[in-house]
């Protein structure tokens, strides 16, 4: 009997950004302020941009259509698709318009405290790279602002 050797998943490590940050507040606060849009709308994106929300259907295949306002004055049109909700623990959503990317947000409980896990792949190396500069910094600008909004969850 032949077997055939499993499949390589194929790697991603070349197009995706990684990041985690330690937040302190228990998951489910955390979970909530991906879930309740006015949370949401108060921290998602780099420091200085603000959000307007059109839609926000917060379950697997639901539509998330957003405006980011940018600190120049410009205005960045955004849609997501939700993939994947399982609370309290992921939100997989996939970016549409604008850049393209997966975006895997992770929520593990450690105590009171709350790992987050973010990894971001591109569809291929180049446009990693071409944004990186830009990108890596917005993630981590990003994981700040979501600590300082948890603050504001009960």
């Amino acid at each position: 009997m032949n077997e055939k050797p499993a499949a390589k998943a194929e790697s991603t490590a070349d197009r995706a950004f990684v990041h985690s940050r330690l937040i302190d507040a228990p998951r489910e606060r955390v979970f909530r302020a991906f879930s309740d849009p006015a949370h949401l709308a108060r921290w998602w994106g780099p420091k200085g941009f603000s959000n307007t929300f059109q839609a926000f259907d917060f379950r697997p295949g639901g539509r998330w259509q957003f405006i980011m306002h940018g600190p120049d004055g410009r205005n960045y049109p955004n849609e997501s698709v939700f993939v994947d909700v399982v609370a309290p623990e992921r939100v997989v959503l996939e970016h549409v318009v604008g850049h393209h990317f997966e975006l895997t947000i992770t929520l593990t409980a450690q105590g009171e405290r709350t790992l987050v896990g973010w990894r971001q792949v591109f569809d291929t190396a180049a446009e990693k790279q071409r944004i990186a500069d830009f990108v890596t910094e917005a993630n981590e600008q990003n994981l700040d602002r979501l600590a300082a909004e948890v603050l504001n969850v009960v």
